[in-house]
């Protein structure tokens, strides 16, 4: 158990006991918090409890305070020692036998460290990159596929139910201009002079595309320039498309679905809304469109769901697609999308509460800022290939999927992110990702070490843990036992970079209690606990990196 939980269940405990003697008038057990002081002279744990319960008790924080202390009970020796603070809080010391425990438990749940059942089974979908097949992957997309992937990680963790799906945008107009580029360069390439628009997808791999496609349907097989561009449209989409399901697989991320926009129409799923809508009396006819009352549920404006001339709005098919994930039954959705959707939010969720009581709670919107990509610390533009962007294949190529998601996660999605190529690449400890591997590879070696010595690591119960004493091991033994509450807090707040900046805080105080204290000493006692207060660290940090999607190396 989470000594925070062990903590809690005995203050409600003399809680329930204070009120039944008399101590303390009668109340429900209220809402208070346990929290980590952000100063150790102010314990391991403190607690607002008195506080919150100075309203129905008529008394002073600080006489409440002093009636819970007179009233703990703590048969398990969790606290060492407690003192009242400021206007009433209450600071707890926990005995340093009971931290060291977590090496026990790390060790007893392994791989399932970290994990819990807070979710308890609920039905979560992450959608995130949903790119436009009109090009590769850029370096922004890989934020986005990161920080979704790892976001799904988390959920999962911590027994979510969860789906990852991509929204693959094949329909509308950027189709036909993609489909006309690739044309235009082939007729180009076939030594016709003719003008290439700049609203025309601009980079080289429209070029390619158009070279390939020319060898297997050269432009006289085509009787019109409409035929002509829905045969390019076809073959450029699932090229990219291809291009983008490899460039995410080597990334390291799969998805469970991905879902066509061109099925919306196919499948009739747009006149359902629309009909939907309509018996809630949320649309209306003006100047020949259909308009969607979102101004009703907080959106500035209505929206145009057809336009006059019966073309259906992109803001159209969001509404179907949204209404098609209420209807698969995911109690949460999570969008993540770039930073420059931001006034899109409002209106998706008018749609959510227009199609379910609260529905805009369960959707949540995650905005992911741009990416800074520098070298030395100096923009750079690695090339020209995809156009005015750089391309994750070309970021991936160059400091490899490991340091990419990393680095991609170093800060929340919603502020800038400087990544610096130079950096990525270095075996230094400026490198964040390789900072955090090297501290996986140096426990693997010392192990190894161990084993070549002929050390053998020997059953916990009965290596003595409570050898270990020095401040460096305790200060780690309970970042350790923080991890469990890290992975909930970080699934809970939909926030990724609290791992990566938990991992680096983990190895910064292993790799200094590694300069200054032997592992394998004299004493073979002290040896044995370190041995498998190492292993402890290792696991944590092999969990961690599991859930980022990045790799524990033994060797560097």
């Amino acid at each position: 158990m989470v000594l925070k939980d062990e903590l809690k269940q005995l203050l409600d405990k003399t809680l329930l006991r204070l009120i039944a003697s008399g101590a303390l008038k009668p109340t429900e057990i209220p809402n208070y918090k346990i929290e980590t002081p952000k100063s150790d002279q102010h314990g391991d744990l403190a607690t607002n409890l008195a506080m919150v319960l100075a309203s129905s008790q008529k008394s002073s924080p600080r006489n409440i305070a002093q009636a819970v202390l007179d009233g703990f009970e703590d048969a398990g020796g969790l606290v060492e020692n407690s003192e009242i603070a400021g206007p009433g809080f209450i600071n707890f010391t926990i005995a340093d036998a009971r931290w060291r425990e977590i090496i026990r438990t790390v060790e007893e749940e392994g791989d399932r460290f970290g994990s819990s059942d807070l979710g308890r089974g609920k039905k979560v979908q992450v959608e995130f990159v949903s790119a436009n097949p009109t090009g590769p992957l850029h370096v922004g997309h890989g934020r986005g596929a990161a920080l979704g992937d790892v976001l799904a990680n988390l959920l999962k963790a911590t027994g979510h139910d969860v789906q990852r799906e991509y929204y693959i945008n094949d329909a509308g107009t950027q189709m036909e201009t993609l489909g006309r580029s690739v044309l235009l360069r082939m007729k180009q390439q076939a030594g016709l002079k003719i003008d290439y628009p700049e609203k025309c997808y601009q980079g080289d791999y429209i070029g390619e595309i158009a070279r390939e496609f020319s060898s297997k349907r050269p432009l006289t097989s085509f009787s019109t320039d409409e035929e002509a561009v829905a045969a390019c449209f076809a073959y450029a989409a699932d090229k990219i498309l291809q291009g983008i399901q490899d460039d995410l697989k080597d990334f390291g991320v799969v998805f469970d679905r991905w879902f066509s926009e061109k099925t919306l129409k196919s499948e009739n799923r747009l006149e359902e809304i629309f009909e939907e809508l309509a018996k809630k009396d949320l649309t209306y006819q003006h100047e020949g469109a259909l308009w969607f009352r979102s101004s009703r549920f907080g959106d500035e404006k209505d929206r145009v769901l057809v336009r006059s001339s019966g073309e259906v709005t992109y803001f159209a098919s969001d509404v179907a697609y949204h209404w098609d994930k209420v209807k698969r039954g995911f109690e949460m959705m999570v969008d993540i999308w770039g930073a420059d959707h931001h006034g899109y939010v409002p209106r998706i969720k008018a749609v959510m509460e227009a199609l379910e009581p609260n529905g805009s709670e369960r959707l949540q919107v995650i905005l992911v800022q741009l990416v800074n990509l520098l070298r030395g610390g100096r923009p750079v533009s690695m090339s020209t290939r995809a156009g005015t962007f750089v391309t994750l294949r070309e970021v991936m190529d160059e400091v490899g999927p490991d340091a990419a998601r990393f680095i991609f996660l170093t800060r929340r999605g919603d502020s800038a992110l400087d990544f610096d190529l130079e950096v990525a690449k270095a075996q230094t400890n400026d490198n964040p990702v390789f900072y955090v591997q090297y501290a996986h590879a140096r426990i693997c070696s010392v192990l190894a070490m161990a084993g070549e010595r002929d050390i053998a690591l020997r059953p916990l119960d009965t290596v003595d843990l409570n050898l270990l004493t020095e401040k460096e091991e305790m200060q780690i033994i309970k970042r350790m036992n923080a991890f469990p509450e890290l992975v909930q807090t970080s699934a809970a707040s939909l926030e990724t970079h609290r791992l990566t900046y938990y991992l680096t805080e983990l190895v910064s105080d292993f790799h200094r209690f590694y300069k200054d204290h032997r592992i394998i000493g004299d004493d073979p006692e002290l040896s044995q606990a370190r041995l498998h207060f190492i292993t402890s660290i290792r696991t944590v940090i092999r969990n961690g990196l599991r859930l980022l999607g990045v790799t524990a190396p033994e060797r560097m």
